[in-house]
C-alpha cells in the first residue's frame, strides 16, 4: 500500500518519487523523474514535470505547472493558476531543451493567485509574492512584492502579516506570532526569535484569529 494518496483521476507515471502523507488530487500529472516530499498536497490539475524537486508541507494548488528547472523547499505555498516558466525566450520553432533555466523558490515562499514567475531567479525564504504580480527578478527574504512589474513594498512576517510601526530600535513585531524582524547592517532582514531554517513550534501552527482581524487593529 502506498505511503502516499493519489486520486484515481490523477497520472502518477512510474519513478516518481513521493513521500508519505503527500496528496494528489484529480487530473494531476506526476511525471516519472519528479522528486515531491512528504506532507505535500498538489491539487486539481497540477503538473510536476521530470527532474523537479519539492519539499516538505508544499501546498500547490489548482492549475499549477511546475517545470523542470525548478526546485521548491519546504513549506512553500503556490496560489491558484501561478505561473512557473524555464525558458525566457521561448519560440516553438527553437529546441531548448538542454537550456533550462533554474528557479529556486526558498523555503516558506507564497505566490499568490495568479502571479508569474520568470525562470532564472531566487524567491527568498518566507517571501511573499502577491496575486497577479509579474516577478522577473531575484527577491529577498521575507519581501513584499506586489504589482506588474513586481516591486518590493515593505516586508512580510513568517505568519504573512505586513511588518511596519519599527521601535526606536528598528525593530518590527508580527501581531500574530510576537516574534520580532530587524534589518542586518546589508540589509536582510531577520527574525530575531526564530532562526529561517527553524520549523515552527506546534502552538504556532495554527491559524486562530482572520486577517481581517488583525488589519483592523493596525
Amino acid at each position: 500500500m502506498s505511503e502516499y494518496y493519489s486520486h484515481p483521476a490523477a497520472v502518477v507515471d512510474p519513478g516518481a518519487t513521493i513521500g508519505p502523507r503527500t496528496k494528489i488530487w484529480h487530473f494531476a500529472h506526476i511525471f516519472s523523474k519528479a522528486q515531491i516530499g512528504s506532507d505535500c498536497i498538489l491539487g486539481q490539475n497540477t503538473m510536476v514535470a521530470d527532474d523537479v524537486t519539492i519539499g516538505n508541507n508544499v501546498k500547490i494548488q489548482n492549475n499549477v505547472a511546475v517545470y523542470t528547472g525548478t526546485i521548491i523547499e519546504d513549506d512553500v505555498f503556490l496560489g491558484p493558476s501561478s505561473v512557473l516558466t524555464n525558458i525566457s525566450n521561448p519560440r516553438s520553432q527553437v529546441v531548448r531543451r538542454n537550456l533550462y533555466e533554474n528557479t529556486l523558490i526558498r523555503r516558506g515562499a507564497t505566490i499568490g493567485a495568479n502571479a508569474t514567475i520568470v525562470c532564472g531567479i531566487t524567491l527568498g525564504r518566507y517571501c511573499f509574492i502577491g496575486a497577479g504580480a509579474v516577478v522577473s527578478k531575484d527577491v529577498p527574504d521575507y519581501a513584499l512584492i506586489l504589482g506588474v512589474p513586481g516591486k518590493q513594498t515593505g516586508w512580510m512576517s513568517r505568519h504573512g502579516h505586513v511588518l511596519k510601526n519599527p521601535n526606536a530600535e528598528e525593530i518590527m513585531t508580527c501581531p500574530e506570532s510576537g516574534y520580532r524582524y530587524k534589518k542586518t547592517n546589508n540589509g536582510e532582514l531577520k527574525c530575531l526569535d526564530l532562526p529561517e531554517d527553524k520549523e515552527l513550534p506546534p502552538d504556532l501552527r495554527q491559524g486562530e484569529i482572520a486577517y481581517e482581524n488583525f488589519k483592523n487593529q493596525a
